[in-house]
């Protein structure tokens, strides 16, 4: 890459350990990264000590100013003083305003996990699995003020096996995002590259993951439910209750049974769903102790059961 397509000012807006990537390949790539702005510092854990988010770390590593304001209209005189300045959005997980937006050449950038206008909002690369698609991808976008709804310079596309976790899947995005941010980029900036509108009578919205998402509902299907532990594995977890003992699923498969009995077996543990069909559980991780196989469970845990 040339030193012309990389001497322009970039501001990274960045939180989640999906952001990291992006950064990581930005710097690694040559270009110019002035500052970097996430959230504040969070308390995390038991001792509820100060944790502060990757893309900080990354940016002190390489001796890049970060920028943690409480209101975005904080910075916005030091945006003005870096002019010209692009910005690079991924995975902030706040609103930007319209007033912010407007200091950047071309706008912000923004890395979005979907194959837009499907999935807008917070939560695309989990409904991606809920919702069973076949494929997935990163969308390059311009951002707006309105949620996801900017217009798209380009799209890396991603086909899903039907087995991926959530963790997984995070991390193939990350790259896969990082990857053509680089591609694009430089296009981006020269005005090589233009964005083309997005088609919005086929928008579709996520909402955000909230904790009781993972209780599992066993009159939904077998096939839902499984989905619903792949997407939820990392974060909430998919939770229920095996006699007195309340667990979290994190692997399971399905199964096709007319009877209404459970096969018997001792080291099988299964329950038959809403459609009929039967969700088995693989690995599971009773609250507060570690996975396990399902046989393990079942072995340590038979006088509960």
């Amino acid at each position: 890459m040339t030193s012309g397509k990389t001497n322009r000012h970039i501001i990274f807006f960045g939180t989640e350990e999906f952001s990291a990537t992006s950064l990581r390949t930005l710097i690694e790539g040559g270009f110019t990264i002035a500052a970097v702005v996430t959230k504040p510092d969070s308390k995390k854990g038991r001792g509820h000590k100060l944790v502060a988010p990757t893309v900080k770390i990354i940016a002190q590593e390489h001796n890049i100013p970060v920028w943690q304001p409480a209101k975005l209209s904080d910075i916005a005189s030091r945006i003005k003083s870096l002019q010209p300045v692009t910005g690079v959005l991924v995975s902030f997980g706040k609103i930007i305003p319209q007033t912010i937006i407007n200091l950047f050449n071309p706008g912000i950038i923004n890395v979005h996990p979907s194959k837009l206008p499907a999935y807008r909002g917070p939560s695309p690369i989990e409904s991606a699995i809920l919702h069973g698609d076949r494929q997935t991808g990163v969308s390059i976008m311009q951002l707006s003020a309105a949620m996801d709804a900017g217009p798209i310079y380009s799209f890396a596309p991603h086909d899903l096996t039907g087995t991926e976790t959530q963790s997984d899947l995070y991390e193939t995005l990350s790259d896969i995002g990082a990857t053509e941010l680089m591609k694009a980029l430089p296009g981006i900036i020269s005005g090589e590259l233009q964005p083309t509108p997005q088609d919005e009578p086929a928008a579709t919205y996520c909402q955000l993951i909230q904790k009781n998402d993972g209780i599992i509902d066993w009159n939904k299907s077998a096939h839902q439910l499984e989905r619903e532990i792949r997407a939820y594995k990392e974060w909430p977890g998919s939770r229920t209750m095996i006699g007195t003992i309340e667990v979290i699923i994190t692997k399971a498969h399905t199964e096709e049974r007319s009877s209404a009995m459970m096969p018997d077996s001792t080291e099988r543990l299964g329950k038959q769903c809403g459609d009929g069909n039967w969700l088995f559980i693989d690995t599971l991780k009773p609250i507060g102790r570690k996975e396990m196989p399902v046989q393990a469970f079942l072995t340590g845990y038979k006088d509960r059961l």
